[in-house]
């Protein structure tokens, strides 16, 4: 049996976002003009997929200024947001790029507990080693003994190292040795897991400005990218967190993971629209081939329940 092809387990995973957008929009344009009461509903359908307000209300006002008082079709709508979509998504999808001089780019990998970091971190070696790039892991959650086990299994499966230490220990202090060694064995790239525990967010805080001070004590421009993981599920409060972590970090980009748990794929149209932080991959099951480089136009017309 053939696996299925990352198209296929994307329109799979978006499933849930496509079908409430699809019947939403399908139940408002059947031999009807849009008109202004259309375009009300059309703009609640788009906010109960969480693409936000704000994105719902541009869509809509583009919608119009081509179509206003025509009548139009379900599938005509579908296609014209999906182009719209596309464009808004286009800048942001931006793959993860590592610069092998550096001897090793690193990158900080944030984002609260339960978003799906460690399995990232374990997602993205695999893809790298499958490049060829020799890179190396620092379990530097040291609060939750399960994330260092986790992490320990997928540098096992991509052949990484994973530089650990003892439970409840100091995380920068792990993410400097980490780095001594990354640099020791002339690594491409170093991935540090980080604790994501919000309930003390100063304490998170403090921890995560002081492995970023520490490591620019080896290399004052490290680390080279800083990475958030938001699990889509979440919906809207993935605003919260890019704000909350941006205080803390200055995160340079973004995974979206757990898209096919999820009704609320729109989110990630609605966070490119009101922060512009690239998208470098997005996830849509457990296994390491379910995260890829975002594609906009893939997305846009998934989402939309259009045919790639």
């Amino acid at each position: 049996m053939n696996k299925p092809s990352w198209l296929d387990r994307l329109k799979s995973g978006l499933s849930k976002s496509t079908a409430k957008l699809t019947d939403g929009i399908a139940g408002i344009f059947t031999k009807r003009k849009l008109d202004d009461e259309a375009l009300e509903e059309l703009e609640e359908v788009l906010i109960t997929a969480d693409l936000g307000p704000a994105t719902a209300a541009k869509l809509a006002a583009n919608l119009a200024a081509t179509r206003f008082d025509k009548e139009v079709s379900d599938e005509e709508v579908r296609t014209a947001l999906a182009d719209d979509i596309g464009k808004i998504l286009e800048p942001i999808a931006t793959p993860l790029a590592i610069d092998t001089s550096r001897k090793p780019h690193v990158v900080l990998v944030v984002g609260v507990n339960g978003s799906g970091k460690t399995t990232t971190i374990g997602k993205l070696a695999q893809h790298y080693r499958g490049q060829g790039l020799n890179v190396m892991l620092a379990a530097g959650d040291t609060f939750r003994a399960a994330a260092v086990e986790q992490l320990k299994i997928w540098g096992e499966r991509a052949g990484c190292p994973v530089i650990s230490g003892k439970q409840g220990g100091d995380a920068a202090g792990l993410a400097y040795d980490a780095l001594q060694a990354a640099r020791e064995q002339k690594a491409d790239l170093l991935l540090i897991d980080t604790a994501g525990r919000l309930q003390n967010k100063s304490d998170l805080m403090a921890g995560l400005e002081k492995v970023s001070r520490v490591l620019k004590k080896l290399d004052d421009s490290a680390p080279h990218d800083c990475v958030l993981v938001l699990d889509a599920t979440v919906g809207q409060n993935a605003h919260s967190q890019v704000e909350i972590f941006r205080d803390m970090v200055a995160v340079s980009g973004l995974v979206v993971t757990k898209l096919d748990g999820s009704a609320k794929g729109g989110v990630i149209v609605a966070l490119a629209e009101r922060f512009g932080l690239p998208v470098h991959a997005i996830g849509v099951g457990e296994g390491a081939e379910d995260l890829r480089p975002f594609d906009a136009n893939d997305y846009a017309r998934d989402l939309m329940g259009l045919n790639a």
